[in-house]
């Protein structure tokens, strides 16, 4: 049986996914898919993801403002409140990929 972290691992390995659709998909709350994801990212870097490779690596699409079009925020895995540039919340949710 797999791990929680496995199975978000193995989804990213597929396709590039937001922690919404991760959450959705895998039945848990988003705020606990930003927290997997964080180990996950780690995991990958050490090269042992669910039996992942060490040539691995775990990227992320930014989050962006969707009003001004800033992507420069500091930690990407998390999703942001609102953009430090406009203010907005209009705050397109980061993607995450393993290839």
């Amino acid at each position: 049986m797999e791990t929680t972290r496995q199975r978000i691992a193995d989804a990213l390995r597929e396709e590039p996914r937001t922690a919404s659709d991760l959450a959705e998909t895998l039945s848990l709350p988003t705020p606990t898919v930003y927290e997997h994801l964080d180990h996950v990212s780690r995991s990958v870097r050490e090269g042992n993801a669910g039996g992942g490779d060490a040539d691995e690596e775990f990227l992320v699409a930014p989050p962006t403002c969707s009003e001004c079009g800033f992507d420069g925020f500091d930690d990407p895995v998390n999703e942001p409140s609102r953009c430090p540039e406009c203010r907005s919340e209009r705050i397109e949710e980061p993607a995450f990929v393993i290839r």
